[in-house]
């Protein structure tokens, strides 16, 4: 497999939601292409800059936070692992999602919080620690600058990052930081409304890697098949 500077497992959707947030965000994950942006109706801000931040992950669900491969791994073993891991679990079905505004930028979100899909996420992280690097300390600056709980500070020197375990939130982002939040909610509300999946089946898990040039690739996706 190639090599890339981290690696992550992430929920990374199909059909027709990931092909229409891959146009939105201006990257395919899958192909490795970018994409052509849609016309979104009411949006204050051009969809170049409101993509930019997180364009270069794809359409994505953090489950186990981009790390650094440990001294002595190999992806090959990494791969091994996820297999196994993914073989054992069961898939996650989630009633129904929504297009919600999360501080300052917006994602889709489960309208309701799943306990099943936060176990799962713990045990990834969990089971697939002994292949993370421990972080630099510039990283760890970097994190601390959100201002964290000792709760999270406590996350963050167990496993690299600071919401994981209890602190996970589950969510797919469309946007980066932006001032008229509430506004660009409503016009993506309206935007993704015809096609968010109910329930949406958390059915498998992906291993991406990161480029030189800090796009995000799909390397495996692992059927949840326990």
């Amino acid at each position: 497999m190639e090599e890339f500077k981290r690696y992550g497992l992430y929920v990374v959707p199909q059909g027709a939601l990931f092909d229409a947030a891959s146009a939105w965000l201006g990257w395919d994950s899958t192909t490795g292409q970018a994409a052509l942006h849609p016309d979104v109706a009411g949006l204050p801000e051009p969809v170049e800059i409101l993509t930019a931040t997180p364009r270069k992950y794809g359409f994505h669900g953090t489950i186990k936070p981009p790390f650094v491969l440990a001294e002595g791994q190999s992806i090959d073993a990494l791969h091994d692992a996820a297999t196994d891991f993914c073989a054992k679990q069961t898939s996650v079905a989630i009633p129904a999602l929504t297009v919600r505004r999360l501080g300052g930028f917006i994602a889709i979100v489960p309208s309701d919080p799943s306990q099943a899909l936060g176990a799962l996420a713990a045990a990834t992280v969990e089971t697939l620690d002994v292949f993370r690097a421990p972080p630099l300390e510039t990283e760890l600056a970097k994190r601390r600058k959100a201002g964290l709980s000792d709760r999270q500070e406590a996350l963050l020197r167990q496993w690299g990052y600071p919401y994981v375990m209890e602190e996970f939130r589950f969510h797919l982002t469309l946007t980066g930081r932006t001032k008229h939040a509430d506004i660009v909610r409503g016009a993506l509300a309206a935007h993704f409304a015809p096609i968010l999946p109910s329930p949406f089946l958390v059915d498998s898990l992906a291993l991406m890697g990161e480029d030189a040039s800090g796009r995000f690739h799909l390397i495996q996706r692992y059927t949840l098949s326990g």
